[in-house]
């Protein structure tokens, strides 16, 4: 009887100890996984096991969701080195790197650790990270190696997609070669360095997909990434990475961004109540997502038909092919530019262009930007990088605009480069600016004196008169000079001709004239002005005032 006892209590507390290793998230140099073991994470939200696929089957470490009946892979270790059979053990070297030996001792899959630590130990974390770190520390920043720093098709919420600045090295989704082949397929989807980053879905080296560039909310091209109580998404970009993340705000919700083996970006959610995966974001959605599919100058709107439309003021470059629906070619220009002569014309509602080709500054304001633009001949647009709190930052495109989108209600303002002929494209107030110069030409010899006025004026911080000393000209160049002297003649058309109380102010000169902050002029001092009555043009005064 005793005996019996004895033996009872044996098989419970092995029964146990089985139990609390199965539980266990951690794994020493000391300690193995073998095939039929797993890891599960202190929260018990995802586990680490072998698992197989194909035809036959092969063995695959990987990590899945725990609480979700349907097994659903996150990450993998071996895609392109599978096992042959349920041989395989996962280890934690006294270097600080994980192995993964088959039946035979060999190497399938091993992790390489930066620098070695005394005691080095890998752990299952709740967020789905497996990670490799000293015994003594948990500071994410003193990770030898992580699971996140190597996404498979699968992003998860708090994995980085993106990239070191100073290395080089790269996050990105790697689609499975097939639903039962995890091995790597034909499609990536990646952070785009080249000029103001941008995400980019490629099959092989060809884009098939593009977000657009980051406006502070969401990435210009994907208008369901709005603000909600579930998801918070971030991009950083520093003198050390960029990356994009999302975040759960809400922890019972549980969901996945993942690239389809036919290079489908798909994020779901589990729904509890009906144990399954609901889909509620796919990418691409539409033909106007596929890549530049109106060509450099086209504009894609899904709500016209034809989808594609060349932006006003260019026309088809090959019409017959594209009254045919064949619009790869795209647009050019109806007039040629001259740059001194050119003006930028806005553009609403759009997916930001490709930006392979930009340039960009985060503290520049639109103003600034317009000047910049204006000064280099190769400058094509201009638009604000962020468009939180009325807009910030400054983006310039040089070459080609390719893969512009169109929206109803949603989109960006973008300024295009354009021939002066096009002056009936921009909106009334800016017309006027160009009827003040065709005065200019008319009446020469006046506006001829105004010019010479106004590029004395130098610059300061706040509204004030502005000394004429020649030592400072250098301050303000043309392109500042010339946006005051239309500011000016702008005021002066107004008083002249739009006021209800027509005015002449008689008195123009440098210290009557002020600028602000944002450089914009004001008309001051009217104390010589004489008002002419609503029906009149002109008038005449019999002695000589002001200028």
């Amino acid at each position: 009887m005793k005996a019996f006892v004895a033996l009872s209590m044996c098989l419970v507390l092995f029964s146990c100890n089985a139990l609390l290793f199965n539980a266990l998230d951690t794994i020493t140099t000391d300690q193995s996984i073998r095939d039929g073991e797993n890891l599960l994470s202190a929260g018990g939200t995802f586990e680490l096991g072998f698992f197989s696929a194909g035809d036959p089957p092969k063995r695959y470490l990987g990590i899945w969701y725990k609480k979700i009946t349907t097994r659903t892979i996150v990450w993998v270790a071996n895609r392109v080195a599978p096992l042959a059979d349920a041989s395989g053990t996962l280890r934690v070297t006294t270097h600080g790197s994980l192995v993964l030996l088959d039946g035979n001792g060999s190497d399938i899959w091993l992790s390489n650790a930066p620098i070695p630590v005394r005691n080095p130990v890998a752990q299952l974390l709740d967020s789905g990270n497996l990670v490799v770190r000293d015994a003594e520390g948990s500071d994410p920043k003193n990770f030898l190696w992580q699971s996140f720093d190597y996404p498979t098709d699968t992003l998860v919420a708090g994995m980085k997609l993106g990239r070191n600045r100073r290395s080089g090295f790269n996050r990105h989704l790697t689609s499975w070669k097939s639903i039962d082949d995890p091995s790597p397929g034909n499609f990536t989807f990646q952070l785009d360095p080249n000029g103001y980053p941008q995400e980019l879905l490629k099959q092989g080296s060809d884009i098939k997909f593009r977000t657009g560039p980051w406006n502070g909310l969401r990435w210009s091209g994907t208008p369901f990434l709005n603000p909600n109580p579930y998801y918070g998404y971030e991009f950083v970009l520093n003198e050390e990475e960029m990356y994009f993340r999302y975040e759960l705000l809400n922890r019972s919700v549980t969901s996945r961004l993942i690239l389809t083996t036919n290079g489908i970006l798909q994020r779901f959610a589990w729904i509890d109540r009906t144990q399954g995966w609901m889909l509620y974001m796919a990418s691409p959605t539409d033909q106007c997502d596929n890549y530049a599919s109106c060509g450099a100058y086209g504009s894609c709107r899904v709500d016209t038909s034809p989808v594609c439309r060349c932006l006003k003021g260019f026309v088809p470059r090959f019409s017959q092919e594209w009254d045919m629906l064949e619009w790869s070619n795209g647009c050019v220009r109806r007039n040629p530019l001259d740059c001194e002569k050119d003006i930028f014309v806005k553009y609403s509602w759009l997916k930001l262009p490709d930006t392979r080709s930009s340039w960009f500054n985060e503290s520049m304001n639109l103003r600034e930007c317009k000047v910049v633009c204006m000064k280099n001949c190769s400058c094509i647009a201009y638009s604000s990088l962020d468009i939180r709190n009325g807009g910030s930052g400054c983006l310039l495109w040089f070459g080609e605009l390719i893969d512009i989108r169109g929206y109803s209600n949603y989109g960006q303002d973008l300024y295009i480069r354009m021939a002066v002929s096009e002056s009936a494209l921009l909106p009334s107030h800016q017309k006027k600016h160009k009827l003040v110069m065709g005065l200019a030409v008319s009446f020469g010899s006046v506006f001829l004196i105004l010019v010479l006025i106004i590029c004395v004026l130098q610059c300061k911080k706040k509204k004030v008169k502005l000394p004429a000393d020649p030592t400072q000209r250098e301050q303000l160049d043309w392109s500042a000079r010339f946006n005051i002297i239309n500011g000016i003649a702008r005021g002066l058309l107004y008083l002249h001709q739009d006021s209800r109380l027509r005015i002449i102010h008689r008195d123009i000169k440098a210290s009557n004239v002020l600028l602000d902050f944002d450089m914009n002029p004001k008309i001051s001092d009217f104390g010589l002005a004489k008002s002419l009555a609503g029906n009149e043009t002109r008038a005449n005064t019999n002695r000589v005032v002001g200028t």
